[in-house]
């Protein structure tokens, strides 16, 4: 594997304020090896002069479906395995472009589609994938229109269809084997869904999802693998209720009030926002598909976004960064960096994507920072993103170096 020594550039530590001038950083089977304030010394390196750019962590999106290759996810689950699967490939790709180095896949994406990566069969982030996410009947997971319904002689719940972002489970017993049967199928996590959402056609926003009873024996059966539960819920009450039974991050949170912002921190639960993805629905998701049904509950969402991010910044809550876009809107990912800007810090918004990303993880010690024995998962930056997110914008055009693990996915600095 190479090994790589960067010189003559800033390091963005995301526990500081400021850049670190004057650091050299060595990677070596990897990982990262040394990283020092002094001239490093190596004799097989190849020697990275980074010209005054910046050198940062790679970034983590905790919210992403990368089988979400249309907006119109009901379709979705209906097309052949292989078309979604190859659909999907180049999307990983691009999120690897744009620096995102780790994602966390909220349901659709299973074991097979981290194998490839590893394998080098496909080139994308370091995955964690939840398996397909747990929905009661008529949930935001269950994606059939009113006019249908549940045949007796349905696939059983562990008949994977790649589209399929989630499974339908109701009952104490059945919620315990659909989590067990995710996690013998590879999920590194479980995702709920604990409230009513906008993609489905036909679970109004302020549904409530499970019952307590159910949530909690999704998250006893989660922590008895040594893993946790991800909620999506939208109101204060479909939060309290997960973060109450044991869920560890919720994911949008659009519609939290300032009591529930209190109980997440006392909980020492998460939040992911994923502001736009809203912006996505509501600019073009009528072009690509999204159904009526679902364009109607957009604006129930939508202008709350911002609005939840002051009240969990006021209150403490650890937020990471996700972004949950869906088709052709997948482009966009990076604009969240954008939206946060407009009441977070820099600093914040990075933290996001790096910090709270390797807490929610449980990779503290491997992801967030460039430090010695963490992964090497490193980008050089043209620009200070501590001061204008906006060098971490597009797809990468101010991204030229890549590395994940120390494999090199992209350099254009003899370009750039």
């Amino acid at each position: 594997m190479t090994s790589v020594l960067f010189k003559n550039g800033s390091l963005l530590d995301p526990t500081h304020a400021e850049l670190l001038s004057g650091h050299e950083v060595l990677v070596e089977d990897g990982l990262i090896k040394e990283v020092s304030d002094q001239p490093i010394k190596s004799n097989s390196a190849r020697v990275i002069d980074l010209k005054g750019r910046t050198l940062m962590p790679g970034l983590i999106d905790l919210h992403v479906h990368v089988i979400a290759v249309e907006f119109n996810l009901p379709r979705v689950a209906t097309l052949p395995n292989v078309l979604v699967t190859l659909r999907a490939v180049p999307l990983m790709r691009a999120m690897l472009r744009r620096g995102f180095t780790t994602i966390r896949d909220a349901g659709g994406a299973g074991y097979p589609f981290k194998q490839a990566v590893e394998a080098g069969l496909a080139e994308g982030p370091r995955m964690f994938v939840s398996g397909r996410a747990l929905s009661q009947t008529g949930g935001h997971g269950d994606m059939r229109a009113r006019t249908d319904y549940m045949p007796p002689d349905a696939p059983c719940g562990c008949c994977v269809r790649v589209g399929a972002l989630g499974r339908v489970a109701d009952g104490v017993d059945e919620v315990r084997r659909a989590v067990r049967e995710e996690l013998q199928m590879g999920a590194d996590q479980i995702k709920i869904m604990a409230s009513g959402g906008v993609a489905s056609p036909t679970d109004p926003v302020g549904a409530w999802g499970y019952s307590e009873d159910e949530i909690r024996a999704i998250v006893a059966e989660a922590r008895g693998r040594q893993t946790y539960v991800l909620a999506h819920a939208y109101t204060p009450e479909a939060i309290s209720r997960a973060v109450r039974c044991g869920v560890r991050t919720i994911e949008h949170g659009n519609l939290i009030d300032e009591d529930t912002a209190r109980l997440i921190v006392e909980h020492d639960a998460f939040v992911v926002p994923t502001l736009v993805t809203y912006e996505a629905l509501a600019s073009v998701g009528g072009k690509y598909g999204l159904p009526e049904a679902s364009l109607a509950k957009v604006a129930d969402v939508h202008q709350a976004g911002l609005r939840s991010l002051e009240i969990m910044k006021r209150a403490g809550v650890k937020m990471g960064f996700g972004t949950d876009l869906l088709g052709e809107a997948q482009h966009m990912q990076s604009d969240e960096f954008r939206l946060r800007a407009e009441v977070l810090s820099p600093a914040e918004a990075i933290a996001a994507a790096t910090l709270v990303g390797a807490e929610v993880l449980g990779m503290t010690d491997k992801l967030g920072r460039i430090m010695p024995g963490a992964f090497a998962d490193v980008l050089v930056v043209d620009g200070n993103p501590l001061k204008s997110v906006d060098c971490l914008l597009g797809q990468g055009e101010h991204i030229p170096f890549v590395m994940k693990g120390g494999h090199i996915h992209f350099d254009e600095l003899e370009r750039a």
